[in-house]
């Protein structure tokens, strides 16, 4: 590490950066599971997919599960962080797991669920982690703006 990089602090994102990725990272989704729903109906012969059908939620939910961990997997960014420079990184040295992925993805959406009490819960930790980052030893951090030379 060189003198330049030394000097750089990497700090913890807060919630409403994070926020904004996922607001991001979501309507990104929509799109593809507008897709995955042409794709059901095209399948269904143009009918309407039936609501009981359990297939379509599923589908949506391994559609959003494969999008996270793709893009944690393969450089810690989704698109919606990269625009926001944010950047996850894993606490024990190497590459994400898939259970930490799936780990991550579980508590990220229980805290959705509860307001985002598990997102906002970063004003409140020590070390300004959500509960998805504590459960699956991850951070999301800022990532500093690139100098011009």
């Amino acid at each position: 590490m060189n003198k330049q990089e030394e000097s750089i602090q990497v700090t913890n994102a807060g919630p409403l950066v994070r926020l904004a990725a996922l607001t991001y990272d979501a309507l990104l989704v929509l799109g593809i599971w507008f897709v995955i729903g042409i794709i059901f109906v095209a399948a269904n012969d143009g009918e309407h997919v039936a609501t009981h059908n359990p297939f379509l939620p599923s589908a949506l939910f391994i559609a959003l599960f494969w999008f996270n961990t793709h893009f944690w997997r393969r450089g810690g960014q989704t698109l919606g962080m990269r625009a926001w420079r944010l950047r996850l990184l894993n606490d024990d040295p190497g590459q994400l797991s898939l259970m930490q992925c799936l780990v991550r993805f579980l508590v990220s959406l229980i805290s959705f669920l509860l307001c985002g009490l598990g997102y906002f819960w970063i004003w409140l930790d020590k070390d300004g982690l959500s509960w998805h980052d504590r459960y699956s030893n991850t951070r999301v951090i800022r990532v500093p703006k690139k100098k011009k030379k």
